[in-house]
């Protein structure tokens, strides 16, 4: 008797085959989850931009995607660094993105009109403007010593870009017309970080996400409703 084996194709994990999928370009290796997790995140950014509550739920994904991306060594990157600010900068994402989806989805229920949007923007007061100058340098401060201490790579850079993303994020959520130019000073620092690093897809997304960032901030500075102050009440003459 001659027995036939049958040829039985392996599952695939499809988790798991997307965190291995890479693109080879001019010899070097890309992973598509930082692809992909980077597309994510500028179509959150496009959507901030047009005020949709749905930004914020593309931005988790894109934010998850891209964390296992900056654990290189956890998660066996071609890099192969581990980044913690940047690493810890998507669960930050996450974190905040959850308030400011709730902010935003509860602001647009109660709009009566018909675009529903997620938020007024407005500028921000002077005393809120002090606050976040001081959160950057302070915040930029501290984080470099942990980051130093963790072993990431550019501890002062990342710590910069970890502040004013969070700060950034913060605005949003709050509507703060301000956030755009935040935005502006973590690309400044990132995109030179990220092209060291190796991050090829994310350094190109910095690059253009700080020309959207500048169109952004127009479109939102023309989006505030002027103030207006009643007229003051007439005072009667005494006679």
């Amino acid at each position: 008797m001659r027995w036939v084996g049958a040829l039985v194709a392996p599952q695939v994990n499809p988790f798991l085959a997307l965190l291995d999928a890479k693109l080879h370009i001019a010899g070097s290796e890309i992973l598509w989850r930082e692809v992909i997790g980077n597309g994510f995140g500028f179509a959150a950014a496009l959507g901030g931009m047009r005020r949709r509550v749905w930004a914020w739920p593309i931005g988790v994904a894109g934010n998850a995607l891209l964390f296992t991306v900056f654990v290189g060594g956890v998660f066996n990157t071609p890099q192969q660094l581990n980044m913690a600010g940047q690493a810890g900068r998507q669960l930050m994402f996450i974190a905040v993105s959850l308030y400011g989806w709730w902010s935003w989805y509860r602001h647009a229920n109660a709009e009566t009109g018909l675009e529903h949007r997620g938020v007024d923007p407005r500028w921000a007061s002077n005393r809120e403007r002090l606050v976040l100058v001081a959160a950057m340098l302070v915040g930029t401060a501290v984080f470099a010593q942990l980051f130093a201490v963790i072993g990431s790579y550019g501890p002062w850079a990342e710590a910069w870009i970890f502040t004013g993303s969070v700060l950034a994020t913060y605005g949003m959520a709050r509507g703060l017309a301000e956030f755009w130019l935040i935005w502006i000073a973590v690309d400044i620092v990132g995109i030179p970080l990220l092209v060291r690093a190796g991050y090829y897809p994310s350094a190109t997304l910095y690059f253009i996400y700080a020309g959207f960032v500048a169109w952004g901030f127009v479109v939102w500075m023309r989006s505030i409703r002027p103030v207006v102050t009643p007229d003051p009440l007439p005072v009667a003459s005494a006679r």
